[in-house]
């Protein structure tokens, strides 16, 4: 196994609460076990953001990932019941070089020990996060195991995290059937396709006068029909765009419904593919709250925040069919599309941040105004 400052020597003697983050590459990191105790092998990624790590934690887009902070200091103003992205932890496992043990915040009810406990979530702290995300920036996005003991078998261990693939992910998060929320004095109607959404995004459909069901990922043309929504939310999601195939079919016959599409994340993704664009996985991605994306047509940088491993091809979008919108400024890869041939446009990036800048939520405002304009139609 690779060695530097973080490595394990086999002759170092192993305590209770020893832990070990190993990367499929052989690096070993030794740290504090905290949280849950046991054994997980995941994709090692890591994201930017100095708050938020209940809403990354419980974010669905971190399905099968062992998500690592750059911020040295986790969890000092604590976690509770209500600042939850969804009803569950979706991360695999959770790294972290120091965890606050006597959080300050009125609002604070769990430490991130206890947090983690209660959602059974293994966690490893006390290792250079730093060294650890300079490794992943060069040599990209790869598979690690958080481990209590070091295996006896390297050659083999270290083969079965190499193969370790995240599988079935849209389908593991959306929910399994459709469910109704009235907004007070609702003005549309609007379904939200479920690919793994995020509370917020519900909140600023709600605040905005939309009443909104909320569907299974798979939900057919037909069905949608039946609804008749005036608007149809794509939501994020986790995992390789690409495979979801009955998703993307179902997208294709959406867009010639005449209904306005908003698509976020994985939304934006699966809309692209299903208008003959190609998708790529990003050397390491981009997480975290402080994404600078450039709007063309306002002509203006927003800082953005962001959670997804795979990006548009923005050159194979036929330019017949749509245009983009907005770009990466660090890496100039495509973070959003306004079509031609349909009332839809899409952003990579997450408008409705929680928590995070909340300054391109007017593109919530925007889809309201494409309905209403539809209504004209």
């Amino acid at each position: 196994m690779e060695k530097n400052n973080a490595i394990i020597e086999n002759n170092i003697i192993k305590e209770e609460n020893i832990a070990y983050l190993i990367l499929e590459d052989g690096t070993v990191y030794q740290g504090e076990s905290f949280g849950a105790t046991g054994s997980v092998i995941g994709e090692v990624v890591f994201t930017t953001g100095m708050t938020g790590y209940q809403e990354t934690l419980t974010d669905p887009s971190c399905f099968g990932q062992l998500v690592a902070q750059t911020f040295p200091l986790i969890g000092n103003y604590g976690l509770n019941d209500s600042d939850s992205e969804s009803d569950n932890v979706w991360a695999k496992g959770y790294i972290v070089r120091e965890w606050c043990k006597e959080p300050s915040n009125f609002r604070s009810r769990y430490n991130m020990d206890e947090y983690l406990k209660k959602h059974n979530i293994i966690g490893i702290c006390g290792i250079d996060t730093r060294a650890l995300t300079k490794k992943i920036r060069e040599h990209g996005v790869m598979n690690g195991a958080i481990i209590s003991d070091l295996p006896v078998d390297k050659d083999a261990f270290l083969k079965e995290v190499k193969q370790y693939v995240i599988q079935d992910a849209v389908k593991s998060v959306s929910c399994s059937e459709k469910i109704f929320h009235e907004s007070p004095n609702a003005e549309f109607h609007v379904v939200l396709y479920d690919y793994g959404y995020k509370a917020n995004i519900l909140r600023c459909l709600l605040n905005r006068g939309c009443s909104v069901t909320v569907v299974p990922h798979n939900t057919s043309f037909d069905e949608i029909l039946k609804i008749n929504p005036e608007g149809i939310m794509l939501s994020n999601g986790p995992g390789d765009p690409a495979v979801n195939t009955e998703e993307i079919a179902i997208l294709k016959e959406l867009m010639g419904s005449g209904i306005p599409i908003f698509g976020i994340c994985i939304g934006h993704q699966l809309l692209a593919l299903a208008n003959g664009a190609k998708s790529q996985k990003l050397k390491y991605g981009h997480r975290g709250a402080n994404q600078p994306v450039m709007d063309i047509i306002r002509d203006q940088v927003f800082i953005t925040s962001q959670n997804h491993g795979y990006a548009i091809m923005g050159d194979t979008l036929n330019p017949g069919i749509g245009n983009i919108s907005h770009y990466n400024v660090n890496d100039g890869s495509c973070e959003g599309i306004v079509y031609k041939r349909a009332k839809a446009f899409t952003v990579q990036f997450h408008p409705k941040a929680c928590s995070g800048p909340l300054d391109t939520e007017y593109l919530f405002d925007a889809f309201i105004q494409m309905m209403k304009d539809n209504r004209k139609d």
